[in-house]
């Protein structure tokens, strides 16, 4: 699961908002679908810089690519790759997102809601929406136990205070 910072989750609700505001969306376009959005905002490249690394690289949509993702091959579309994953998300998380399909992302969207069509570009918000707030609580949840104590407390300490 990603690891939740200000810059993720920023760049999530950025996405959100330009996709709402009538970004071009395409799911078969490498620099215009769900992981291609997402990464346009994240590493501040066009969506044609990023549909040329990917014809630079191996055949297949983001969950291929990821999937077949090697920190050493130098392909473009690999190194694309490793920046995001140095952002917090792992290859797990672009998967799903270009699939919609993580279970924790959709445990928040109600029930009747829940059965997304990877391809739609109004559930691709919905679901980032969602992970959004995922990772918001995940966020917050770390960031309330930092700076509480000038000292560090044991577990043991803590509970008896």
């Amino acid at each position: 699961m990603a690891t939740p910072s200000i810059e993720l989750i920023s760049a999530m609700r950025a996405t959100v908002k330009k996709l709402a505001s009538g970004a071009t969306y395409h799911w078969g376009h490498m620099g215009a679908c769900n992981c291609g959005n997402l990464a346009q905002e994240l590493l501040q490249v066009s969506k044609a810089e990023i549909h040329t690394w990917a014809l630079q690289t191996r055949e297949g949509d983001w969950s291929e690519q990821t999937a077949e993702y090697c920190a050493k091959s130098n392909l473009p579309l690999d190194l694309m790759i490793f920046k995001l994953l140095q952002k917090g998300l792992t290859t797990s998380d672009l998967q799903h997102l270009e699939k919609l399909s993580d279970p924790k992302n959709l445990a928040l969207i109600p029930a009747k809601e829940r059965h997304l069509n990877f391809n739609n570009k109004l559930d691709l918000i919905k679901y980032l929406k969602a992970w959004c707030t995922l990772l918001e609580n995940q966020f917050s949840d770390n960031v309330s136990l930092v700076g509480l104590y000038e000292e560090p407390i044991g577990i043991a300490e803590r509970m008896t205070s």
